[in-house]
């Protein structure tokens, strides 16, 4: 026993270069906390504050390690410019994610999360709960663990590392999408469409990375491109390792053909939900997807690129085709979001330092204006609740011109109009993929982009230029939190449209992976 203890070494932590994840982690930890110790009537203001301020000390955190570059706990976790521009992004995104799902403010019983998760839906105890005014606040602290797995996701320096953290963020998140107060069934068929097609995801991510270490020996990505460069092993185990690989990540980005849970998961989960998801589970799984590719696989680049083509042109073409069918404003935005998946695919496709920074750009600019626009579709309201039917928006312009003034903004960047952000980010990741070769897909970005920019217009014209109907849907007012997250959003997009040098000049300083 002694001699076997003798060889054992204790890991070394740097506890410094994982403070953001750290402190997210203990604030969640704290929530946990709250919700056992403090009374009911004050959890929802301390719940409320201890997130804010956990997520401004762990983004503080981010910028403190600006230009750290070091493989920390023993190669498991890269802290480098990627990982350090996503995690700060993801921060962002989530401070304002929680603001979302922190508003209270709409009145009655239009709060977006049921007063009680697990009371059957329409029983007497959640028509109890209603009447007594119960607040839900277990989702804040469900929402940073979420957060501290996306922050390791895409700064994973081994597989087993990065297998962890997407089960960490994707576990709370399964639970979220069913507690919406409204539509409960749709909320809860949601929630087990995403647990299911989620669990078979994750298969595939593991199954993929046994057989990697089957050839290579290692599960660290360093080792993975060292045996790929070596062609230590039987390629055929690696080929067919990064394809079960790739499915597990292409779930996560919805890309097609592995997006069917989106537009079921993003109209039935608590519309702050679906925007939280929408944003931040994009950029860390596309921080991990780059991870992969950039670090690993590099040297397989003509095996797995032309597969990468392929769906990069599927999920672009596909998803604005679908879009324009939709008559629901969250499906809509989720068909917009697989489409937007391609479009950053492109970036990825480039493998050179521009598709990089590229993605990077892209992924900050997406998270603001998607965040945005859920925030605007929680405002818009009737009786009963939100109100998602697009043609109940006709003549929004006239009733609420701020509202769908900001909206129609959010629209345009989607579209990728000039002066938006989504003009400077498609036209970096389309610049880049030309460098990179892949002309034809650029052209293929392009078309779909026009198809797009079709049902975006639709919509803007639907609240500017068409009559409202009878059952006409208004504008409900919202607190500061809500009203925060809007114009955040919208100067966000504003700004990164207009003057966008600053943030890409930072992307491309950033956009180097520690090998």
């Amino acid at each position: 026993m002694t001699t076997y203890a003798s060889t054992l070494q204790a890991p070394t932590i740097e506890y410094g270069e994982l403070a953001p994840v750290l402190v997210v982690f203990g604030v969640a930890l704290v929530g946990v906390l709250v919700e056992a110790f403090v009374p009911r009537a004050g959890r929802y203001v301390c719940q409320l504050v201890v997130s804010l301020v956990g997520l401004v000390a762990a983004f503080v955190a981010v910028v403190a390690l600006a230009g750290t570059r070091h493989l920390a706990v023993m190669g498991a976790v890269a802290i480098d410019g990627p990982t350090l521009f996503m995690q700060g992004t993801i921060l962002l995104v989530s401070i304002l994610a929680i603001l979302l799902i922190g508003e209270r403010g709409l009145g009655g019983d239009t709060d977006a999360f049921t007063p009680q998760a697990s009371a059957v839906p329409g029983s007497p105890a959640e028509r109890e709960a209603t009447k007594a005014g119960v607040v839900q606040t277990e989702v804040f602290p469900l929402s940073l663990f979420a957060i501290c797995g996306m922050l390791i996701f895409p700064a994973s320096g081994d597989l087993l590392t990065m297998f962890v953290a997407l089960e960490v963020f994707s576990l709370p998140l399964y639970l979220l999408c069913g507690l919406a107060r409204r539509r409960r069934l749709l909320s809860q068929e949601a929630a087990v469409k995403y647990f299911l097609l989620g669990a078979f995801s994750s298969a595939f991510f593991l199954y993929g990375m046994a057989l990697l270490y089957g050839y290579a020996g290692t599960v660290e990505l360093t080792g993975i491109a060292s045996a790929v460069k070596d062609h230590t092993g039987n390629d055929s185990l690696a080929l067919v390792g990064v394809g079960l690989l790739a499915v597990g990540l292409l779930f996560k980005v919805g890309a097609i053909p592995f997006h069917s849970w989106i537009p079921d998961v993003y109209q039935g989960a608590p519309t702050p939900i679906t925007g939280f998801m929408a944003a931040a589970t994009k950029i860390a799984a596309f921080g991990a997807l780059l991870r992969i590719f950039y670090v690993a696989l590099p040297d397989l680049r003509v095996d797995w690129r032309p597969v990468l083509w392929g769906v990069a042109i599927l999920t672009m073409a596909v998803g604005a085709v679908l879009a324009v069918t939709q008559t629901d404003m969250k499906r809509m935005l989720a068909y917009s979001s697989v489409a937007h998946t391609g479009f950053i695919l492109t970036g990825v496709i480039a493998l050179n330092d521009a598709g990089l920074s590229a993605v990077l750009f892209y992924l900050l600019a997406y998270g603001f204006s998607t965040l945005g626009a859920f925030a605007i579709v929680t405002v818009v309201r009737d009786s009963s609740g939100e109100v998602t039917n697009m043609a109940r928006w006709a003549g929004l312009g006239r009733r609420s011109p701020f509202i769908a003034g900001v909206f129609a903004l959010f629209l345009l960047a989607f579209a990728g109009i000039p002066l938006t952000s989504g003009f400077v980010g498609k036209f970096a990741v389309f610049q880049a993929a030309a460098e990179g070769g892949a002309v034809p897909l650029v052209i293929v970005g392009v078309v779909s982009s026009a198809v797009a920019a079709f049902f975006y217009a639709r919509v803007i014209v639907l609240m500017f230029f068409s009559e409202p109907p009878a059952n006409v849907a208004t504008v409900a007012r919202s607190s500061v939190l809500t009203t925060t997250v809007i114009v955040i959003s919208a100067a966000t997009t504003a700004v990164l449209g207009i003057f966008p040098q600053p943030v890409l000049d930072l992307a491309t300083k950033a956009g180097e992976f520690l090998h």
